[in-house]
């Protein structure tokens, strides 16, 4: 697939006037949390929720780190998601989650992320009854 960068914007959830660009964060779609740096996320009031998560890191290390609620921003596609704080020396990444959440795709061709599209959806029994009611 290659590798490409995005800019990004991380909001407190609780307070969406805390914010901040994060730029050239690496889109990683087998990554699956989100990663920023700590000192970023604590200046806008992001709160480690779960400490000591443990990952796997590409290399086969394992990691510790913490992790908080945020808002992740990416021109109009917005989710709130769980983020990893980063640690000096992490890259920033932009994980399957967030993406997922935000309803974009990867376009590898152009190296950029698009809408992806239509989102499937489950009826319920009494809808599609409804639906095909031919009374």
């Amino acid at each position: 697939m290659g590798t490409f960068y995005t800019n990004c914007r991380v909001e407190n959830q609780v307070d969406r006037k805390k914010s901040a660009e994060v730029p050239k964060m690496l889109v990683d779609t087998g990554a699956e949390f989100t990663r920023i740096n700590a000192e970023t996320l604590k200046k806008i009031g992001v709160k480690r929720e779960k400490k000591d998560y443990t990952f796997v890191v590409a290399n086969g290390q394992q990691i510790t780190r913490a992790v908080g609620f945020a808002i992740i921003r990416i021109s109009d596609a917005l989710t709130t998601d769980e983020v990893i704080f980063g640690e000096p020396g992490d890259l920033q990444i932009l994980g399957a989650r967030s993406l997922e959440g935000m309803n974009l795709r990867v376009d590898s061709r152009a190296k950029k992320l698009v809408d992806g599209g239509p989102i499937l959806a489950a009826f319920c029994k009494r809808a599609l009854a409804h639906h095909f009611d031919t009374k």
